[in-house]
């Protein structure tokens, strides 16, 4: 694979960069292909030595001759899922839908948007 085809591949990746409280420095990962991740001080350059991570790892994938998994941004979601939680949580939430006049579906979107 070419360096332009690499970072082609590697743009289709979901990247996410945040602030760990827990270790008082900035994550990087690609959940999609790699279970670690980068970390330093300054959000810009975890950003780009992530951008290095996922090149790295693609290129050896395609060297271990892996097949790639599938970008997230590719995917069908049908938007449903199945949720359980406990009774009581459930008739709390259907309470509190009620008391907002709206649907249970309709108030859980809605806190989950928020969340």
């Amino acid at each position: 694979m070419t360096r332009k085809q690499i970072k082609e591949q590697a743009a289709r990746y979901a990247k996410f960069v945040e602030w760990s409280d827990e270790d008082q420095c900035f994550i990087g990962r690609c959940p999609e292909l790699m279970l670690g991740g980068v970390h330093g001080n300054d959000e810009a350059k975890v950003y780009a030595e992530l951008c290095t991570a996922v090149e790295e790892t693609i290129e050896l994938i395609h060297a271990d001759g892996q097949e790639m998994p599938h970008p997230m941004g590719k995917k069908a979601f049908s938007g449903k899922f199945v949720l359980r939680v406990e009774p009581a949580i459930h008739r709390r939430l259907a309470a509190k839908a009620l008391a907002a006049g709206e649907s249970l579906n309709s108030y859980c979107v809605k806190t989950l948007v928020k969340a």
